[in-house]
């Protein structure tokens, strides 16, 4: 599958109104879109910023959603008046599992060696990801890759807050382990609140 990450900053004060019309319209946007698998809104609302991710059956379907909701999309994202950064994503692995709002997200951004993109994939398979899902309360979670940039993310989804922070120190050891043995550089890491998963 593909993803199409979009990621904004703005006004923290206006975040809550965005996300109110983001949850309202968006999935009944992209559901009628051909090859739409699912999507997902993240937030840090005190910092002022909202991570988007739509789930697609191909990269063709990606692109002609990007294209046929150009106008709804700008009235959604326009709310928030800040900064968009957008990102188009092979999903390499995924757990694409449940969770409720209250749920928290871990993002961790990673650069590496086009060249290695399958070594990655494969550590990833090997050892992250069984890692992951033996912490206490994760619920889902996926390797994004850009194959030909060499730039990715490992998205990590737990049932609650409570889980996100425990898990804090647990993940750390596995992200230096897995970043040694893949030879991945960690550019950033955030966390946010879930505030909507659709998986039709």
């Amino acid at each position: 599958m593909y993803v199409r990450t979009i990621y904004l900053t703005g006004d923290p004060t206006l975040a809550d109104e965005a996300l109110e019309g983001l949850k309202a319209k968006s999935v009944q946007s992209l559901s009628g879109q051909a090859g739409y698998r699912g999507f997902s809104i993240f937030s840090d609302r005190q910092l002022g910023k909202i991570l988007l991710g739509s789930w697609w059956e191909s990269a063709q379907n990606e692109r002609d959603s990007w294209t046929a909701l150009h106008d709804r999309r700008q009235e959604l994202l326009g709310v928030f008046g800040g900064t968009v950064t957008v990102g188009g994503w092979e999903a390499a692995v995924s757990r694409r599992g449940d969770a409720q709002p209250g749920a928290g997200f871990r993002l961790v951004r990673l650069a590496f060696d086009p060249a290695a993109a399958d070594r990655l994939v494969e550590t990833f398979e090997a050892t992250v990801l069984p890692g992951l899902e033996s912490l206490e309360g994760f619920s889902g979670g996926a390797l994004l890759i850009d194959r030909a940039r060499g730039t990715g993310s490992v998205g990590a989804i737990f049932r609650d807050r409570a889980a996100l922070e425990a898990t804090r120190g647990p993940q750390a050891q596995l992200r230096s382990k897995a970043a040694q043995a893949s030879g991945v550089q960690v550019q950033a890491l955030e966390e946010f609140d879930v505030e909507l998963l659709h998986r039709p």
